[in-house]
């Protein structure tokens, strides 16, 4: 037992809240103290936002690692500097303090000039990023999720928006902030920094215009005002995807990078772990492991899968014990609107009820017009949940395994376990050959 979870034994969970900041601060005081400030000489990109956080680091790091920067990243997937990319095992974006400090020591060895961070609201909100001079601040997006911590949208929203707040203290940076256009909240961040550069399709000083999606890549031009400035060309298929690439291209264009570095840049990053991750076995159907988990992510993902779909979409997912339960009803209306079939799976239970998570999401697939055991399935065991989904599936069918995506361990009620999305999928469709 960590003495986090002692103390939560005994302090009303409520006071524990109100308090735990203050204890992260000081924590992060301490150790910086002890580490002699580790990141005090690093230029830091920060990204926050519900979704996209992980795809835009690693397209940011990508674009200025080959154009010849000495770069670091550190996301919910790896972490490491240049090409030596170590994969993330803790199941959290924002490591603890004392692990922190340790990555950016190393950085500082190996001499890293820049820092892509990726950042939580949950971080932010608890001062876990105390001490960490941000020079540009990037939002992807807010939707609804997180609200188990924060409790309201506005909590939420706002913790995010303290990492412009932050970043627009460091009068040593470049105080800018890079915004989606797009998004309800963006004004709000705009009005958070000194130097604001937005983004969007339908807003933003830098359009993205000409988009072309594919199955398997997407494709557009950015506009500002009526000059078309870059050509871009992604392996990244989807639409949140020109999204993702068009803050990437944002923070290209504040650093002073060539058109030619930003365009290939972008196109130089080929995939991104249990991210729109194709598994081919030779069969006759689409897979694709993803990880969306959130409400915001499946409508965005199924509105661009289902147009691709030449027979029918067969989705598997299931939603986090111990985290927001609002939007199991949202995730199953979603699934149930866009799906033909859908398998109800666990998706880290913890200690609560697996089998009761798996009834709220139904029945919001119900409510959309999902029959139990027709069109329906309920598979607690993801293993099995998998391997039964990989056998739904016939010539021409899409399968979407979400939820997990890169993940390396799943949580249950005894503790972690590890767990491989992508392997365990890919055992699924070896079995289905041989049986």
């Amino acid at each position: 037992m960590t003495f986090r979870r002692f103390v939560k034994m005994f302090i009303p969970r409520k006071i524990f809240k109100t308090i735990e900041p203050y204890g992260h601060l000081g924590e992060a005081i301490l150790f910086n103290s002890l580490y002699r400030f580790p990141a005090r000489r690093l230029k830091v990109i920060g990204v926050t936002g519900t979704n996209g956080k992980t795809t835009t680091c690693f397209m940011i790091h990508r674009m200025l690692l080959d154009a010849g920067y000495n770069v670091g990243l550190m996301t919910t997937i790896a972490y490491g500097v240049g090409d030596e990319i170590t994969p993330q095992i803790h199941h959290m974006t924002n490591v603890t303090m004392p692990e922190l400090m340790r990555r950016l020591t190393h950085f500082r060895e190996k001499k890293t000039e820049w820092l892509v961070l990726e950042t939580t609201s949950q971080a932010l909100a608890q001062n876990r990023v105390w001490g960490i001079p941000y020079t540009i601040a990037v939002i992807t997006n807010v939707t609804h999720e997180h609200l188990d911590y924060h409790r309201t949208f506005e909590r939420y929203r706002d913790a995010k928006r303290k990492l412009f707040q932050i970043c627009n203290r460091n009068r040593r940076g470049l105080r800018t902030g890079i915004v989606n256009a797009d998004d309800p909240s963006a004004q709000l961040f705009i009005s958070d920094i000194k130097q604001p550069i937005s983004y969007g399709i339908n807003h933003g000083e830098l359009k993205a215009v000409n988009v072309a999606l594919k199955p398997d890549s997407i494709s557009y031009q950015v506009r500002r005002g009526e000059e078309i400035i870059y050509t871009i060309n992604s392996k990244l298929p989807g639409s949140f995807n020109v999204y993702n690439s068009l803050a990437a291209v944002c923070v290209g264009n504040r650093l002073g990078l060539s058109r030619e570095q930003v365009e290939k840049g972008i196109a130089a990053l080929k995939k991104v772990e249990g991210r729109m991750t194709r598994i081919d076995d030779g069969q006759a159907f689409t897979v694709i492991v993803d990880y969306a988990h959130t409400p915001d992510s499946f409508e965005k993902l199924f509105k661009d899968m289902r147009p691709t779909v030449k027979a029918k979409l067969i989705v598997l997912f299931g939603s986090a014990g111990r985290r927001d339960e609002a939007k199991r009803v949202v995730q199953g209306k979603l699934a149930g609107r866009y799906a033909d079939l859908i398998v109800i799976t666990e998706e880290d239970d913890r200690d609560a009820d697996g089998e009761s998570i798996m009834r709220q999401i139904a029945s919001g697939a119900e409510s959309a017009g999902k029959k139990l055991d027709e069109d329906m399935f309920l598979i607690h065991d993801r293993s099995k949940a998998i391997q039964y989904t990989i056998n739904l599936a016939k010539k021409d069918d899409t399968v979407l395994i979400l939820g997990k995506g890169h993940e390396k361990t799943i949580e249950r009620a005894d503790g972690e376990h590890r767990w491989d999305e992508i392997g365990t999928t890919k055992h699924a469709l070896q079995n289905r050959k041989t049986s």
